[in-house]
């Protein structure tokens, strides 16, 4: 068996490369350019770190190459691939209103590159798409809300089912661009009678997450806590997300992998159970560390929802899924790790 990572020095890229080829032992490739730093103008390495610890498993080869790029993808996938499972992308909004046609290059033009690439080397391959609970746009804004001293709450609803609308709402370019792989995704199974599954995400998050202010908010609050660095909080902080730790969601993919199923959509994240306010995740994040976190204060972002929960019970009856790690295990592995490798911040 081989796999193919497309963003494989991301933390969920990464994740999935070490999923495959320890838990797995099966070959796995690796591709990625290596820009993110770059993209975002962050003064650290942060995929390097990724690309490097991924060095450690004799099964997993590294390529440096673009999605968009099709000699490096079909580069990467050599004679085939059993599964792909395309984690690269522009994941920043605030870059994506910054750039919209860098943003479209890499999430649209990226997917559809690496999807014909598959058709024509390795139609019969299994494909996973990482998708966005972005689709959906403002139409989450809709929903009526309660508020409360620390969170917003959905009056009547428990989550975000596949079958939400996407139109008819502004998205901003990121979640535009990724709803074009989405669809993209879908249609290839369609047309082209290929295997693929669209999994749109939720707030994912773990260890080897470099997040800083514009992507990557849980990782993030627990590095600026840490290192006694300022984080701005915009809004008002009781806006809320369901947050699937990464392990949890690797193995959702290997399910759609081993389950047989020919295609589908599904939103995954940690579901109703499984939620934090900003304000919740700073106070959890606080109790872990024993100190607090320097927060300045800003207006709301461009089509910022609320609240975002996914409705996961899809996800849970076709693939016999659900989270195990909850939030407080999850925060708390995550800043262990923070912790351990503190001279990367520094």
């Amino acid at each position: 068996m081989r796999v193919l990572v497309t963003g494989g020095a991301g933390m969920i890229g990464s994740h999935v490369a070490e999923w495959w080829a320890k838990k797995q032992r099966v070959d796995v490739v690796i591709l990625d350019n290596l820009i993110r730093s770059k993209l975002f103008g962050y003064d650290k390495a942060s995929v390097e770190y990724n690309w490097r610890y991924l060095s450690r498993y004799r099964r997993i080869t590294r390529i440096k190459g673009d999605v968009r790029d099709s000699r490096a993808v079909l580069r990467a996938l050599g004679r085939g691939a059993d599964l792909v499972v395309h984690t690269a992308g522009q994941p920043g909004i605030g870059l994506s209103i910054r750039d919209p046609r860098e943003d479209f290059s890499i999430n649209a033009e990226g997917t559809l590159n690496v999807l014909e690439c598959l058709r024509k080397r390795s139609p019969k391959a299994c494909f996973i798409y990482c998708s966005t609970n972005k689709v959906y746009g403002e139409n989450v804004a809709k929903i009526p809300l309660k508020e409360t001293p620390r969170r917003y709450v959905y009056k009547t609803m428990k989550g975000i089912p596949e079958h939400f609308p996407c139109d008819l709402s502004g998205h901003t370019p990121y979640g535009v661009s990724k709803y074009v792989g989405d669809l993209y995704a879908q249609d290839y199974a369609h047309t082209f009678k290929m295997r693929t599954a669209v999994f749109r995400m939720s707030c994912i998050y773990g260890t080897r997450q470099f997040g800083f202010e514009d992507q990557g908010w849980l990782a993030w609050f627990a590095i600026a806590n840490l290192m006694k660095k300022k984080a701005t909080l915009y809004g008002d902080g009781k806006q809320v997300r369901d947050v699937l730790f990464v392990t949890d969601l690797v193995d959702a993919f290997n399910r759609f992998f081993l389950s047989g199923i020919k295609h589908d959509v599904y939103n995954i994240g940690g579901g109703p159970k499984n939620t934090l306010s900003l304000l919740e995740c700073l106070e959890l994040i606080e109790l872990e560390t024993g100190r607090k976190t320097k927060l300045a204060y800003a207006g709301w972002r461009p089509s910022d929802q609320k609240v975002y929960i996914s409705d996961i019970s899809k996800v849970g009856r076709d693939l016999g899924w659900n989270p195990k790690i909850s939030p407080t295990n999850g925060l708390r592995e995550l800043i262990l790790w923070v912790k351990q490798q503190i001279g990367v911040w520094k």
